[in-house]
């Protein structure tokens, strides 16, 4: 059972999803992003996209907090034919996080990071309800032109969320020549709670959510109204 004390960081982790990026590549260490060095070394590192809060240094300080000190590069990037939409569930934490949708004329900003590998058995140890996959195909390039081949991504075993019949894209991420329609996370978890549980409050339902593991899979289109 969730605390009373304890709702107040877990709704505000649930709402504030996918969290604060910052503007240009960085390099993440301990928390924090730092400039990038001039003798940046990817050696043996996977590029690995980040399209939802594994940018951001606050999900990261999380999910790394075991390896401190190690820092990671971050670096902007576009990725073309692709929108970040929400998956087809509700995580751990009460949030709707992100998946990848193919999207012919959209280009995504996002960004590529290269973990070490204990950095990725981490990362991977948090995305239960994502495979770890090769984007065959996919055009990415970094803020300085260099194209990523086939990077690596997590893309939900659950799908996209479908909302009134469509994908809902992530209004956090401004991806250019978007055609589908989006919702911020408060928005969209609103019209989820609306959706499967009236009677709750907002709160309420993000900590029915977290007490129950989540919800997977999350199929709004196929619930009947009022429930």
């Amino acid at each position: 059972m969730v605390k009373p004390e304890e709702m107040a960081p877990i709704l505000r982790r649930a709402l504030g999803y996918p969290y604060a990026t910052p503007d240009s590549s960085y390099l993440y260490r301990d928390g924090t992003a730092e400039e990038l060095p001039d003798d940046l070394d990817l050696e043996g590192r996977l590029s690995l996209l980040a399209y939802g809060a594994n940018a951001a240094p606050e999900a990261l300080a999380y999910k790394l907090a075991s390896l401190p000190g190690e820092e990671m590069p971050v670096l902007r990037a576009e990725l073309e034919s692709f929108d970040v939409v929400y998956s087809a569930h509700v995580s751990l934490y009460g949030a709707v996080p992100a998946t990848l949708q193919e999207s012919p004329g959209t280009t995504a900003p996002v960004f590529v990071v290269f973990p070490s590998p204990g950095q990725l058995e981490l990362l991977t140890a948090y995305e239960l309800n994502y495979d770890l996959v090769a984007l065959n195909g996919a055009s990415c390039r970094l803020e300085d032109g260099t194209a990523v081949e086939e990077p690596a991504a997590y893309r939900s075993i659950h799908g996209c969320l479908s909302l009134d019949g469509s994908e809902v894209a992530l209004a956090a991420v401004r991806s250019a020549g978007r055609s589908l329609p989006e919702l911020d996370e408060p928005a969209l978890l609103e019209r989820v709670r609306a959706r499967l549980e009236p009677e709750l409050t907002l709160e309420e339902f993000v900590r029915a959510c977290v007490e129950r593991g989540g919800i997977r899979p999350l199929r709004i289109d196929a619930a009947p109204p009022g429930r």
